[in-house]
């Protein structure tokens, strides 16, 4: 009949266009079907599905400037920012520590709609002022900055007197309690940003040292120096070391006997100022009782420029070509007069 015969005539061109689809992969490699799918055929190179289309850029959501350099965990910020609803308009303090190269930064901050803002804070840099000659960013000095920071805030609340914290440390882990009839402790939360919470972090020396200073910030035992892990214990006396700058002196010991050039490199400002490996310890005691005794910040003189007058900048004034020929040409003229060699 007419309609058995279309039947046939469709099964035919079917399998002729699954016949013509096959022949197809085998000669370029890929099908209609992926072609559609955008797939690539390139000889080179194996087959890529185009994922990131029009669609996909045109819903894309940026993060936030400061995810996108890297300098702000968002979901660590929130949590150390955001308060108790039943606390009404009551700060929540952070004790924020951050690390350079040459430098510490210990800041009590705290945030508002505007942006955050710095109750007090303390720098490595100032340590010279109470004793400490040199190795301004290691354990020591780390400890030692959060104790300026934190007898510089009570100092600045009228707290000083009240909280006097841990005065001689002896790497007992201890809280700041509540005193009768006063204030409350002032609390804050540690603040590490995005460096790395390891054991032994220098990040835990400026807190132990601000929680000696009399600031109540919650914190265990588990990442300071000496406790065992297996155990569950800390070891005290690795701790008091650590604070004291006994692995310093560990390592100047090791390196003077055994590689004198790079101990004179390596602690070329203590060797300037006199200062060997046994005096570390009564170096740090010393300035824990400077700093204790007067934690208040100084201002230095600023130079301001009269009035109707621009500040000056120190930057050297940019060469021009024909500048910076002519100083090649001198330094060439130099070299060949150093070596004798003739133009």
């Amino acid at each position: 009949s007419e309609a058995d015969m279309v039947r046939d005539l469709r099964i035919e061109l079917g399998s002729g266009h699954r016949q013509q689809r096959r022949l197809d992969a085998d000669s370029t490699g890929r099908t209609d079907v992926q072609e559609r799918a955008g797939f690539s055929a390139l000889e080179d190179q194996p087959f890529i599905k185009l994922v990131k289309n029009k669609a996909y850029y045109k819903r894309f959501q940026v993060k936030y400037r400061r995810r996108r350099e890297g300098k702000t965990d968002y979901y660590a910020r929130k949590r150390l920012v955001v308060q108790a609803k039943n606390k009404y308009n009551s700060p929540k303090y952070r004790l924020v520590v951050r690390f350079t190269n040459a430098d510490i930064v210990c800041q009590i901050v705290y945030a508002k709609l505007q942006g955050d803002f710095v109750l007090a804070s303390a720098y490595a840099h100032e340590l010279p002022k109470y004793g400490v000659k040199g190795g301004l960013t290691n354990w020591a000095a780390a400890y030692c900055t959060g104790l300026l920071v934190a007898r510089r805030v009570l100092t600045k609340l009228g707290l000083a007197d009240k909280y006097e914290g841990v005065s001689e440390p002896d790497g007992t882990i201890s809280m700041t309690e509540a005193v009768e009839d006063a204030p409350r402790p002032f609390k804050c939360f540690l603040d590490v940003g995005l460096k790395r919470t390891s054991t032994g972090s220098r990040v835990f020396a400026a807190m132990k040292g601000a929680s000696d200073g009399g600031v109540f910030i919650p914190h265990g035992e588990n990442r300071f120096p000496g406790f065992d892990a297996e155990a569950k214990e800390l070891d005290a006396e690795v701790l008091r070391s650590y604070i004291y700058g006994g692995h310093v002196a560990d390592y100047m010991r090791y390196l003077e006997e055994d590689d004198d050039d790079k101990y004179k490199k390596q602690f070329s400002k203590f060797i300037a100022a006199g200062v060997e490996a046994d005096d570390l310890e009564e170096m740090y005691q010393d300035a824990h009782n400077a700093i204790r005794e007067d934690p208040t910040h100084v201002p230095t003189d600023k130079k301001k420029p009269a009035a109707g007058e621009k500040a000056k900048n120190n930057y050297k004034a940019r060469l021009n070509y024909k500048q910076r020929k002519n100083k090649i040409q001198q330094k060439l003229k130099a070299f060949n007069a150093k070596n004798g060699i003739s133009a």
